[in-house]
């Protein structure tokens, strides 16, 4: 039986709730690989409509596509991943880690890379501060919040560090999946923006 599978037989979603730039986008690209519909980042609209959801007091995925099974890095999810654990249940959680110094340079990064494309009128969203300090201790809370909640069912949650060369061997054991022949995905690697003409 696979993992978490629900009492009806379907199979039990995947939510990713590693903050930004822990290898969402990896995390994604391999759920793809595995058979999911997985959801990543989206656009704000995205995040808008499962806010919406939680506001008003219904299942978090109630306005997005019912053909996903999988998301990663959607804001909401991230955040209140307890409500996905109690409005889903049965549902498989994976909290993508990385080295924190090599995060801050990530997000850094990230950040200008942001404000770039804002200037060459290529973003409009508002990740565009660039605060260390704050960072750190979201990264240390978040982390701290999801262990915590997960610590009488550490089999409900996988701690995953795939930046950290974590390929499929840990992904497929917790999702009772067969490891695929293809490589691991490694997404949205650091490049450099090209300027604007």
């Amino acid at each position: 039986m696979v993992p978490g599978t629900r009492p009806d037989g379907e199979r039990p979603k995947v939510f990713g709730v590693g903050l930004i730039k822990t290898g969402t986008s990896s995390l994604r690209e391999a759920l793809e690989l595995l058979g999911y519909k997985a959801l990543h980042g989206g656009p704000l609209e995205t995040m808008q409509l499962v806010q919406r959801a939680i506001d008003a007091g219904e299942p978090m995925l109630s306005h997005l596509d019912s053909a996903y099974d999988a998301f990663a890095d959607v804001f909401g999810i991230t955040h209140y991943f307890y409500l996905a654990d109690v409005q889903y249940p049965g549902s498989r959680f994976i909290l993508t880690v990385r080295d924190l110094d090599d995060w801050l340079e990530s997000r850094r990064r990230h950040t200008e890379r942001n404000r770039q494309l804002r200037a060459a009128g290529r973003y409009r969203g508002d990740l565009l501060e660039v605060d260390l300090e704050a960072w750190e201790a979201e990264y240390r809370r978040h982390e701290t919040v999801v262990r915590s909640y997960f610590a009488e069912r550490p089999d409900d949650l996988l701690i995953y560090d795939l930046t950290g060369g974590e390929g499929w061997e840990p992904l497929c054991r917790f999702l009772g999946q067969p490891v695929p022949e293809a490589p691991f995905p490694r997404a949205n690697q650091f490049r450099e923006v090209e300027p604007s003409a």
